[in-house]
């Protein structure tokens, strides 16, 4: 920072430029000390312009024995040399004030730089600061996000295990359900043994019955040809008996049929049976959801594979 100068600096300065034969300016008075500002050595110069008239103005004493003309010589030459320091000190103050509107100018170009740079870090601050806060709103939209995920995944945790469950006593029930199944084909396949047994014996009961009745008929028709009409009565009898016995083959064939017709009946019965673990696959799909229908369906094939 450049120390403060005096008038008494300035007019020495000055007097020190005239011995050498300079003008004295306000650079060049600067130069000379080295330090002051343009404004206070234009005021100080000024004023030893001022006091350089009286400073220059020979005593009236020395000049009371010269010559009229001498004298008269002497004031036009010092008019004429406050008329040029008049020039050069307007000079001065013209170069000095365009030296100043020149900074002045530059330093209202640097205002104005400055000014910009200022309204631009201020944008930049209020868009800073609005990304600040639209981060912080998305980092609690975010925040709130994660949140619902996280109570998402728990309640379908919770769906999971709770159709991990269901399947579960689906498959228990389907295996309860075979083992019925199983047990009803086995009653099933033991009932349709025994009336078929049972139909057989029938049949053979029968056609025993029918083989005896044909040899009691011959034996009797033997009989008939050898006591021809002496024994048309019996023979009459015989043929009722034969009649009979026909009725009786007739009754047990229908009885047969009864039986068929059961056993068909029973087949039937086996056949609905057998179809029932498809049918309760097809409800347990339509019924379970999608995601643990695979599952089941995994669960369930496992049984038939091992």
């Amino acid at each position: 920072m450049a120390r403060g100068i005096t008038e008494s600096d300035v007019h020495t300065a000055a007097d020190e430029l005239v011995a050498k034969g300079e003008r004295p300016t306000v650079e060049r008075i600067r130069a000379h000390l080295g330090t002051g500002s343009p404004n206070t050595v234009t005021r100080w110069l000024e004023t030893w312009w001022n006091r350089l008239g009286t400073r220059l103005q020979p005593r009236r004493s020395d000049f009371d024995d010269a010559p009229a003309v001498l004298a008269e010589l002497a004031g036009q030459w010092w008019e004429l040399a406050l008329k040029h320091a008049r020039e050069a000190t307007l000079r001065e103050f013209a170069e000095t004030e365009l030296s100043l509107a020149t900074q002045r100018d530059a330093l209202d170009a640097r205002s104005r730089v400055v000014a910009d740079e200022l309204s631009q870090m201020r944008s930049e601050r209020a868009a800073a600061i609005a990304g600040e806060r639209l981060a912080s709103t998305q980092a609690t939209e975010l925040e709130r996000l994660v949140d619902q995920l996280r109570l998402q995944i728990s309640e379908l945790t919770e769906q999971r295990d709770l159709e991990l469950r269901r399947a579960d006593r689906s498959e228990a029930a389907r295996q309860q359900l075979d083992a019925r199944l199983n047990e009803t084909l086995e009653t099933a396949k033991s009932e349709r043994e025994d009336w078929t047994e049972h139909v057989r014996s029938v049949e053979n009961r029968t056609l025993s019955e029918v083989d005896r009745s044909r040899q009691e008929a011959k034996d009797l028709q033997t009989q008939l040809n050898n006591q021809a009409k002496a024994q048309r009565a019996i023979e009459e009898q015989l043929r009722k008996e034969l009649h009979a016995a026909q009725s009786a083959a007739i009754s047990a064939g229908q009885a047969t049929d009864v039986l068929r017709g059961r056993c068909e009946a029973l087949e039937q019965q086996l056949s609905s049976l057998r179809e029932l673990p498809a049918q309760l696959d097809a409800a347990f799909k339509r019924n379970a959801p999608k995601e643990a229908a695979p599952t089941s369906r995994a669960r369930r094939q496992s049984p038939k594979s091992t």
